[in-house]
């Protein structure tokens, strides 16, 4: 039995739906569940005219438990894949432990007063899910998500030590907008304003906000300023590669996006605590939300392509010094031809339904909390090329970090 819950349909959701359709012969009935119905009865028609396909749908509220166990009592699925926002997985995962369904999601836990990225949360849950039977699987997007599979899948081909680790992330693509994000909003302004943060030598080093910057050089696309962030997969990849003794994430902003990001932080815009207007309290950033671009939006105009891998560097598996970069570029024109979203949320949407198909089939099935990486990236790797994220490796090559 291969039936699923998809809560969530955002862009990503959009996206993670239209590849559950296309392979509607892995999966034996889908349902979309968000807090709005009629935009999943929009979505599941979309599915039906294109793919011939029928989902079912419902509501649901992400941020109760009582709700979410009452959706998964009703469509009895073996596995909930949320695509939903943050602050509800472990609602999600709560329910799903009342329920007895298997969990998948795309990003970490945070909560709603603070934007602050950790597993702990999470993997608080592990033992929880191993007395279940239930197995848990987090961060199946793209990066969290494809990063950490490349990084599983170099330790098993081709390091027999990894000591150095540079995930870097491009986004090369013009939405023709002046200020736009692409995904949601409040998730992605909390993100990129907190203090930067990377491993080295066993211990945390902290940095100013996009503090500490370089230009590297992404294929088909040439150099571009890259930015140190934190990013939660660096978490879980040093935990389950010991060997690494400094790991960092790089990511890609234009100059008239980051004008208009300092902007916003300086009048207050992008605060998450709440302010008095006329007798309501309101969150600034949760308002800015609002009157923003729907990132689903984004996609018809954009032009341009992603680029995202890993840069690896190490001991060969022949015991010689090796550097590695595995990566993927993804159109955004092409996401959208197929998808009718962006380049950003296809990245993240396609690994949603492999890691879901990897589940299904009983190649990641495992009782517990898991991150992506501990299981074995293989088949994972495989199913990439066959769904729209063909990836690329280059070895030997000065890897610019």
């Amino acid at each position: 039995m291969s039936k699923i819950v998809q809560i969530g349909i955002g862009g990503v959701g959009t996206v993670v739906a239209h590849k559950l359709a296309q392979n509607i012969d892995v999966f034996e009935s889908v349902t979309l569940a968000s807090r709005t119905k009629s935009k999943c009865d929009a979505l599941a028609e979309t599915l039906n005219k294109k793919y011939g396909v029928k989902f079912d749908t419902d509501c649901v509220d992400a941020d109760e438990v009582d709700q979410i166990v009452a959706l998964l009592k009703k469509h009895k699925p073996v596995l909930v894949i949320n695509v939903a926002l943050p602050y509800q997985d472990l609602a999600i995962m709560e329910a799903c432990l009342q329920c007895g369904v298997n969990y998948l999601d795309t990003a970490n836990y945070e909560p709603k007063d603070e934007a602050h990225f950790e597993y702990s949360w999470q993997w608080a849950y592990k033992k929880r899910f191993e007395d279940a039977g239930l197995t848990a699987i987090l961060g199946c997007g793209f990066d969290p998500g494809v990063s950490g599979v490349y990084t599983a899948y170099a330790a098993k081909h081709h390091f027999k030590e990894m000591n150095y680790l540079d995930i870097v992330d491009c986004n090369a693509g013009n939405h023709h907008k002046a200020f736009a994000t692409n995904f949601n909003p409040e998730i992605n302004i909390r993100e990129i304003t907190q203090n930067g943060r990377y491993y080295q030598d066993g211990k945390w080093v902290e940095t100013g906000a996009l503090e500490i910057h370089k230009p590297l050089t992404y294929p088909n696309v040439g150099p571009k300023e890259s930015y140190l962030m934190y990013h939660e997969e660096l978490e879980s990849l040093v935990k389950n590669f010991p060997t690494i003794k400094r790991a960092r994430f790089w990511m890609t902003f234009g100059q008239e996006y980051l004008t208009h990001l300092r902007v916003i932080q300086n009048i207050g815009m992008a605060r998450i605590d709440e302010v008095e207007y006329n007798g309501v309290k309101i969150v600034p950033l949760q308002f800015l939300k609002a009157v923003l671009p729907n990132p689903k939006d984004l996609g018809e105009n954009y032009e341009g392509e992603t680029s995202i891998g890993c840069r690896i560097r190490g001991i060969g598996k022949d015991g010689k010094e090796l550097t590695y970069y595995v990566y993927n570029n993804c159109s955004h024109h092409d996401a959208f031809l197929e998808t009718g979203m962006q380049g950003v949320s296809y990245t993240t949407g396609v690994p949603a339904m492999i890691g879901a198909m990897m589940f299904v089939k009983g190649l990641w099935q495992r009782p517990g909390v898991w991150n992506v990486e501990e299981f074995d990236p293989d088949p994972f790797m495989a199913e990439l090329n066959k769904h729209g994220l063909p990836w690329h490796e280059e070895f030997n090559k000065d890897l610019e970090l």
